[in-house]
Parts: C-alpha cells; sequence; structure tokens
C-alpha cells in the first residue's frame, strides 16, 4: 500500500486520476474509504487523492495527543511531497476542520476550499458542550467502538433503506484505535478558526445538510465571516451527506470546482 511518511509516521493515501489535485479528508473515525463514490466521478476531471490521517484507516497512530494544527501540517507535508499544490481541498465534520486551519496557516497551498457539515469553532462553551464532550468520551471508554459505532449509525442513517450503510459504518468504526480516536476527539474540543476566518481568502464553498447536527444557521455566520465563502444546503440529508446523497453532493462540489476554475482561467490565461 502507498504510504508518505510525515514526523516518521507513515501515513496512507491514495492518488488516481491526472491535472488539477483534487483532496478528500475525512472525519473523525473515519478513513479514506468513504469517499469511494467520489473517486470515479472526479477523477473524470482531474487528480483525485485521498489520505487517512494519523491513527485512522490503514495509517499509523504515532505519537500523541493530536491536534488539528498538526492534521493540517500532515497534509501540507503531504501535498508538497506529491507534488499537488495547489490543489483543491475538500473535508467533512473534522477533515474540513483540517481544511479550515489548512486554509488560514497556508493558504498558499489551496486552490479552493470546501467545507462539508464542519464549524469554525469546537470549544466547550456550554455545559451543553461539555456533557456532549464527557459523555463522548465516557462510552468510547465503557462501551468500546463497535457498540458506540452501532448508537451512531442509527443516527446518521435513519432511513429504511439505509441498512447496508448502517451495517458497513459499524464494521468499519469497531476497526478504530480507541486511543487514536480519544486524541483525536480531544484535538476537535481544543480547536477554533473563528478569530482568523476573516484570512482565509481562498474561494470556498460550505456545504450543510438540513438535519446535521449543528444547524444551517452556524454556517451562514461563518460564511458571512469569510471573503469568499458561499454556502451550500442538502436538503434531506444528515451528517455523512457524502456517503448519504453522494449524486447531490458531487454535483454540487462539482459545480464549485468549474467555476473556481473558471475565474483562474480569466486571471491567468495561458
Amino acid at each position: 500500500m502507498p504510504y508518505h511518511a510525515v514526523d516518521d509516521t507513515r501515513l496512507y493515501y491514495t492518488d488516481r486520476g491526472q491535472g488539477v489535485p483534487l483532496l478528500f479528508i475525512h472525519g473523525l473515525g473515519s478513513s479514506s474509504r468513504d469517499w469511494a463514490a467520489q473517486v470515479s466521478p472526479f477523477a473524470e476531471r482531474g487528480r483525485v487523492l485521498r489520505l487517512d490521517l494519523r491513527g485512522h484507516g490503514h495509517s499509523e497512530r504515532g505519537e500523541g495527543p493530536y491536534s488539528i494544527a498538526q492534521f493540517a501540517r500532515d497534509v501540507a507535508v503531504f501535498l508538497r511531497k506529491r507534488a499537488a499544490v495547489p490543489a483543491h481541498v475538500v473535508g467533512l465534520s473534522m477533515g474540513g476542520m483540517v481544511a479550515l486551519e489548512l486554509a488560514a496557516s497556508a493558504p498558499q497551498l489551496l486552490r479552493g476550499l470546501v467545507a462539508v457539515n464542519s464549524v469554525a469553532d469546537m470549544r466547550l462553551h456550554s455545559w451543553h458542550d461539555v456533557w456532549f464532550y464527557v459523555s463522548r468520551r465516557l462510552a468510547v471508554q465503557a462501551l468500546g467502538m463497535r457498540r458506540v459505532g452501532r448508537l451512531l449509525a442509527r443516527k446518521l442513517f435513519v432511513k429504511p433503506g439505509q441498512n447496508e450503510l448502517r451495517r458497513k459504518f459499524v464494521r468499519r468504526w469497531a476497526q478504530n484505535d480507541r486511543q487514536a480516536y480519544l486524541w483525536s476527539m480531544d484535538a476537535i474540543m481544543r480547536w477554533s478558526v473563528a478569530d482568523r476566518l476573516g484570512r482565509i481568502d481562498v474561494p470556498a464553498l460550505v456545504v450543510s445538510s438540513d438535519e446535521d447536527y449543528t444547524p444551517v444557521a452556524e454556517k451562514e455566520q461563518m460564511v458571512a465571516r469569510m471573503p469568499r465563502a458561499e454556502l451550500a444546503v442538502v436538503s434531506d440529508a444528515r451528517h455523512a451527506v457524502p456517503v448519504e446523497r453522494p449524486d447531490a453532493f458531487n454535483a454540487l462540489v462539482d459545480d464549485f470546482l468549474d467555476r473556481v476554475e473558471d475565474q483562474r482561467d480569466a486571471l491567468w490565461p495561458n
């Protein structure tokens, strides 16, 4: 399997197609496999890369604790090593946070940004936030990854016809390294880009499901503070929208990439 080493930690990746690079970054407890429905369609238009963040999928765990800034640095090193800059970067949930962090800290590496069901500030501001964090952490420690996966699957895929998606989710979730998962969850709860949103001056698409964990209004507030951002809402969808409604999601991203590339061509004609 293909790996790149960053700080002595081997990170698994896939690289398919040619042309403008497009990197997909998964969410907490997931892996690059979650982007299976995006690979073939987008490989027809360019170069599709997927990366397993440290402690996820086939990548090594490395040393903890983790931080979102560290994940972003891993991505930056990976893109440079693969000669894939500047790239469009698409991230789901925690992956969107990594993409936002990368856009704030190293905007020269990005052509465009797509943050999917992500928010700008995950720090614990209320007792509700603290309860969510503590209860999730205790559940993982007490129940284990498989049983927590079953609970999450019922919230992510609620429709009768999504039985296979639920089974696949639980099977993959059970493969998570528990310590790496906890390190990653801690990294999320310490992270914020809220005070740097105005510095993210790359074309950005914020995608929100209408039934995501966090309300659409929170994404609207985030977009309002980003100079070149826009919001797209996917109806009848939950958190894992690229898996649940891949056709609708792919169409949104495809249109966004077309418009960004058209603008680049207008600014820098051959």
